[in-house]
């Protein structure tokens, strides 16, 4: 059985996914564009399901977590324009971040896990 320690060794990826999640779920209230509906609740349920899926990733490890996190951070990429708020520079900028980051870190720890790695090891 592999200590917490050794998991997020080896699966730092989702461990900077569960911080970015964590983020982007509070940030509207840190940038200030909490009192702006579509983007803050934007953030808080894609940044909530980010950190979910990342903590699952590292409790027991499968792909599908990873391509979960890589398709939100797609969402995260378009969803300032196709839900209205690209004006919104802090919204804008922060998703579009978060979501380039997220999405290379999942999908780096989908296709760099060893084939035999699975919710045992």
């Amino acid at each position: 059985m592999t200590t917490f320690n050794e998991k997020l060794t080896v699966q730092w990826k989702d461990a900077g996914n569960l911080v970015l999640g964590i983020w982007l779920a509070v940030s509207p209230w840190v940038l200030a564009y909490a009192h702006e509906v579509t983007p803050a609740w934007n953030a808080h349920i894609v940044g909530i399901v980010i950190a979910v899926a990342a903590a699952a990733a590292l409790i027991a490890f499968h792909r599908w977590e990873e391509w979960v996190n890589a398709a939100l951070a797609a969402w995260l990429i378009v969803s300032p324009y196709l839900l209205g708020f690209s004006a919104l520079y802090a919204a804008l900028w922060n998703q579009l971040a978060v979501g380039v980051l997220v999405g290379a870190l999942a999908i780096w720890a989908a296709v760099s896990a060893p084939a035999g790695m699975t919710a045992k090891s």
